[in-house]
């Protein structure tokens, strides 16, 4: 509904804000009031335009009496159809020249359209607007006013329906420019003006918005409004309501339009004033802007004013703090932590201090950096003295964050009214960046980081404002968790731009580098939020706090900052886990959510997991002394029994966190807290499924991150996984199926032979088999087979593929069976997220070692994934194309370790319908694609010479080839030429086929040299140049002019190997020069007489360049143990290719031979010099 102005009409009504249904009861029900209207409106039809006085006087009075009633919105005979009939015979008996009339009329709209929330459709609304743009033009200027507001009305959210009014309204001269002019006498017309133009600038999803040069006109007089230093506006609320107009203009360009702020050039002007009024009307803060913020990873000016002593309540336009105490719960005092509280407390004494001096002394500035680690906990006694001995300074803080809800009727004074207003400036301005945030780019928005952000200032120098800053000192808790709000969004993606924040060693330069200064901003940020989470009472406001402090954690990166942060963190919100509030304990959960998820595994974030799990009963984020919660953590184990939870972990051994999340999860609550999720006729009641969904997710993440500490509870979280997966609410089941998914996974990685973890430390193969014969015989069967819940079923696929293949092995054999015959069930579904994860854990299974050698099962498992990969889904091909690659890796290893008995199992008809969908996969997406021609390559790695004979082979086998060809030189993905390079020299490696003698030789070879010398990818060029190294007869190389195209290739690209635009690939060149010398090293050794010449000929252009590099590589620069051997192995290569090129000298008495040989010679005795040095 539009939001109108305040203002004061010739009736008394108040227009500009929406107006609620009347707190008495009306004089007559609605009924009658409809009647009421239908019979004004009659009257109004059976009037006629005239200029006498009996007609004046009449439709006066028939306009006082309309206005003067009390309207409902919604009751029948009110609709819009109604509203505009009356509104448009109003204007026709109207005429312009009868003023007082035209201003009634003009009230009329303006009450009826708020009051009654209607929106004119777009017939009237084009008569209704023609009345009103001509009024404006032809009437006095003293009816300007109800036009204008009668005109904001109108075009609330129908701004895309006067597009023919545009130019008369927003043209070079039109109306609402002319009298946005800043030599306007009347600033209240001024300020209607700008209400229109926001109200026009309202967006309509799927309507067509204003076009660019209105959008302009729009945003210039938008933000010449906001940089207007002191309207020419006495009355403060007036200022107030033009300021909020001119911003929620602004926000409606910037979400409607997708305004690109870059390109106007006016974003630095935006962000000055946005900032400037963040702060309008704070008390004890005035502060003086440039007119332009630039962009600058330092800390920008920012002027402010002298402070000046508050003033005292009759200065209205001083505001001071409310002195009303905000209502703080009493807090529970534990035996932990207490000294972290009271230094957080103290250090709040000290930020309203610095507020009120707005200046830091160097002590200050040093003691004050950031909140350390905690000390020694208090003695139980201390709990209560601390209480009781609260600075005046905190005292004074929490008087200062008092509620806008406590403005009672009986103290509405103007006072408080202004108060009001300006915290509703301050809402707008921040909601209007939080707009311009979403429209810019990070990268363009980080370099403001400084003027938003806090730091800790140096030494003498002035605190700067920043938005937490408003999170700490503003009264109104809206706009405080505004202002988080701004602040999340600002982290949220920062993580690239942190990354390279670093304090970790002591820095002692000239300058102070980007790295230590947002390290300190990453400290400061912490501090404050920290410091706003002890002081705030509001709890949506403190949801807001911590999940910022969570994107905050998700983004800072600790591994490089000096260790104590998360501790101070995790420490403080440890505390409000058992909070009443519902969303302050989620966000809680979220929090320690992200901390275990940081840059993992963190060795700070271990030691606090460790902690004992008796700390969880030290609450005193908003417990009572005598909350039963804690009798329910102290009797924890025997609960977990109750409910037969596996449990077998003593007090001392149990990482809190983990049973904390699994007590949130499974066990009842013994007190319903105030929570209207709780149903009081339940015979068990939960904690509400927000907590228990946030609980999982810490699990899941806890799990993944530090498998190690959870390894312990390993059966007892399956047996949480498998409640969770017997529940009726959906949400919980996924949640149990992922945890599940993590907790297979976890095994698995310990399982990897890379893997750091002690072997004597690992999940043992028999307590696996235990698991996953638990979760097999509970519910994940059922859930495999509920078609009623497709999400549910993709999530158990997944878990299902987490199985270890050791512990699948042993699970019985009815299991087995059960598992493969599901998946291959589901691989039908005919929804596409559960057919996509099927295949995908069927290309998981066909790697398994007891399956991949079962011939019915690889072939059961092909025709599945060959039915996927025909599926209409893109996703459903992609997980297909993956599991095909697996399949045919597994045929590959079959081959290699069970010879050619497996091959001759294999039937034919189905490695050629394989052959065939794997080329025309090669067609797909890049995501299809890039596994499609990994599984060409190993399938014609497969065939065999048997195979290679028959007619219907040859076919496939060239366009399987030609496929592989077209993809390296392809304008695909560098993923998508790498497995295709490397598909290829999986197929040199097959003697079977014709290379060298067949017609699609050439063609591969040119596609693989044409890689090596120009592709922008350095990783693609290895993998071209190992391929090149593959063949190991010279006939695979085919004629001598190709062979010599290969070398010189080769050669180029050795030239080549340090020419790239992408400083990152510099990283790989070191490796490509490696690759390449060995290449060429192996032609050599391979070379015939007639290519002789061809070498010689490239050694005498280009000897010198080719000497140092394969000097370079034949040196190694492999260190420690294996430095000798890999330079015995790379002598050896060359050796043998200096041997070879002798033995054609022998042949052939040619002292030709001789250059290649002494050439390479010398190389060999200069490395075997220099090795004997080392």
């Amino acid at each position: 509904m539009a939001t109108q102005e305040a203002g004061v009409d010739l009736l008394g009504i108040q227009h500009g804000t929406l107006l609620s249904p009347p707190h008495l009861q009306p004089p007559y029900d609605n009924q009658d009031c409809a009647r009421d209207f239908q019979r004004y409106l009659s009257k109004l039809h059976s009037l006629r335009p005239s200029d006498s006085e009996t007609f004046r006087t009449e439709i006066n009075l028939l306009l006082d009496q309309l206005i003067s009633q009390d309207y409902t919105p919604g009751v029948t005979g009110f609709g819009q159809e109604e509203v505009c009939a009356i509104l448009v015979q109003a204007c026709r008996l109207v005429q312009h020249n009868q003023e007082h009339l035209v201003s009634k009329v003009c009230q009329l709209v303006h009450y009826l359209l708020n009051r009654l929330q209607v929106i004119v459709d777009e017939q009237n609304l084009d008569f209704l607007l023609a009345f009103s743009i001509s009024a404006l033009k032809q009437c006095s200027s003293w009816t300007h006013a109800d036009i204008l507001h009668a005109l904001a009305a109108l075009v609330y959210n129908n701004g895309s329906k006067c597009q023919k009014y545009l130019h008369e309204l927003l043209g070079s001269t039109g109306i609402l420019v002319r009298l946005c002019d800043l030599n306007q006498p009347d600033p209240e017309l001024w300020r209607a003006a700008i209400h229109c133009m926001a109200n026009l600038c309202l967006g309509v999803p799927g309507q067509p918005y204003l076009d660019d040069p209105y959008r302009m006109t729009c945003f210039q007089n938008f933000l010449t409004a906001l940089q207007t230093p002191k309207p020419n506006i006495v009355d403060e609320i007036a200022v107030c309501t033009l300021l909020q107009n001119a911003l929620k203009g602004i926000q409606s360009l910037l979400n409607g339009s997708k305004m690109k702020l870059l390109e106007t050039g006016q974003l630095g002007s935006l962000l000055a004033v946005l900032k400037k009024y963040m702060f309008h009307g704070l008390p004890g803060l005035s502060i003086e802007m440039p007119s332009v913020l630039y962009p600058t990873p330092l800390a920008q000016y920012d002027g402010r004013s002298p402070t000046k002593p508050e003033q005292p309540e009759a200065n209205v336009n001083q505001p001071t703090w409310n002195k009303k105490k905000r209502k703080v719960g009493k807090q529970k005092k534990g035996h932990h932590g207490e000294e972290s509280k009271e230094e957080l407390k103290n250090e709040i004494g000290a930020e309203i201090n610095r507020f009120e001096k707005m200046r830091l002394c160097a002590g200050e500035a040093q003691c004050n950096l950031y909140l350390g680690p905690q000390k020694s906990p208090l003695k139980p006694h201390q709990g209560q003295a601390e209480k009781d001995q609260i600075s005046p300074q905190v005292q004074r803080y929490k008087m200062m964050n008092s509620s806008d809800s406590e403005y009672s009727d009986a103290e509405g004074s103007l006072q408080n009214k202004i108060r009001s207003f300006q915290a509703k400036v301050r809402q707008g301005a921040l909601s209007c960046f939080l707009s311009t945030i979403k429209s810019i780019e990070k990268k363009v928005l980080y370099g403001y980081w400084s003027a938003f952000v806090p730091d800790i200032s140096g030494i003498g120098s002035p605190q700067s404002v920043s938005l937490m800053t408003i999170a700490l000192k503003d009264s109104s808790p809206k706009t405080r968790a505004c202002a988080l709000q701004v602040l999340s969004a600002i982290l949220d993606g920062s993580k690239q731009f942190l990354s390279v924040a670093d304090d970790a060693n002591d820095h002692k330069r000239a300058f102070t580098p980007l790295s230590v200064t947002l390290a300190s901003s990453i400290r400061e940020l912490h501090r404050c939020l920290l410091l706003a989470i002890v002081a705030e009472s509001s709890a949506q406001t403190l949801t807001q706090i911590i999940k910022c402090l969570a994107n905050l954690v998700s983004n800072a990166p600790y591994h490089r900052l000096k260790p104590g942060l998360l501790t101070r963190v995790w420490n403080q919100i440890k505390h409000y886990i058992r909070n009443k509030d519902v969303n302050v304990r989620v966000s809680s959960l979220t929090l320690l959510g992200a901390i275990v998820s940081a840059q993992v595994p963190l060795p700070e974030v271990q030691l606090l997991l460790q902690q004992p799990v008796y700390s969880l009963s030290q609450n005193s984020g908003s417990a009572t002394p005598n909350d039963p919660e804690s009798s329910r953590k102290e009797s924890l184990l025997e609960g977990q029994k109750k409910n037969g939870l596996h449990s077998e972990h003593s007090q001392s051994e149990s990482c809190w966190l983990i049973r904390l999340c699994i007590t949130l999860v499974v066990e009842p609550r013994e007190d319903p807290y105030s929570d209207s999720e709780a149903s009081s006729t339940q015979a068990v009641i939960y904690e509400p499924s927000p907590v228990r969904l946030e609980a999982l997710q810490v699990l899941a993440c806890l799990v993944k991150g530090y498998f190690n500490m959870a390894q312990s509870y390993l059966i007892e979280l399956g047996e949480v996984a498998c409640k969770c997966m017997q529940e009726t609410d959906a949400s919980v089941q996924l949640h149990g199926a992922k945890l599940l998914e993590e907790l297979g996974t976890g095994i698995i990685q310990q399982q990897k032979p890379d893997s750091v973890v002690p072997i004597n430390l690992r999940v043992p193969i028999n307590q696996a088999v235990t698991f996953w014969n638990m979760i097999l015989n509970g519910p994940l069967p059922a859930a495999l087979q509920n078609e009623q819940h497709p999400t549910l079923q993709t999530s158990a696929c997944d878990a299902l593929s987490s199985v270890l293949p050791e512990a699948f092995s042993n699970l019985p054999d009815d299991r087995q069976i059960l598992c493969i015959t599901l998946l291959l069930g589901l691989n039908h579904s005919e929804n596409p997220l559960v057919k996509a994860a099927a295949a995908r854990a069927l290309g998981v299974y066909i790697l398994f070692p007891c399956l991949r050698q079962d011939v019915m099962f690889v072939a059961d498992t092909a025709n599945a994934i060959l039915m996927s990969l025909g599926d209409r889904s893109p996703n459903v091909r992609a997980k297909a194309a993956w599991s095909l690659g697996n399949l045919t890796d597994s045929l590959i290893v079959n081959m290699e370790a069970m010879g050619q008995s497996f091959q001759e199992e294999f039937s034919d008809m189905l490695l050629l319908k394989m052959l065939w969908s794997a080329t025309e996969a090669s067609k797909d997406k890049d995501k299809v694609k890039s596994n499609a021609v990994r599984a060409l390559g190993n399938l014609l790695h497969f065939l065999q010479p048997y195979h290679i004979v028959k007619p219907r082979f040859c076919e496939s086998i060239e366009c399987a080839i030609q496929a592989l060809v077209s993809t390296v030189l392809g304008d695909g993905t560098m993923k998508v030429k790498w497995n295709a390079c490397y598909a290829l020299g999986n197929v040199f490696k097959n003697t079977a086929l014709p290379l060298g003698k067949a017609a699609w030789t050439a063609s591969a070879y040119s596609a693989l040299t044409t890689v090596v010398k120009a592709c922008k990818n350095f990783k693609v060029r290895i993998k071209s140049a190992m391929a090149l190294s593959i063949p190991f007869s010279r006939e695979q190389y085919g004629s001598t002019e190709q062979y010599c195209n290969i070398w010189n290739a080769l050669v180029t690209a050795l030239q080549k190997s340090e020419d790239t635009e992408d400083f990152l690939e510099f990283k790989y060149s070191a490796s490509l020069r490696e690759q390449i010398c060995q290449a060429l090293i192996h032609l050599l050794s391979l070379a015939s007489q007639e290519d002789l010449p061809g070498i010689r000929k490239t050694l005498l252009e280009k000897g010198d360049s080719i000497r140092n590099y394969v000097l370079h590589y034949v040196k190694s620069e492999v260190q420690g143990d294996e430095l000798q051997k890999e330079h015995q192995d790379r002598d050896k290569m060359l050796q043998r290719a200096i041997d070879h090129l002798r033995s054609f000298e022998e042949l052939s008495e040619s002292k030709k031979i001789h250059i290649e040989v002494a050439y390479f010679e010398a190389i060999l005795v200069s490395c075997e010099k220099e090795m004997e040095v080392l």
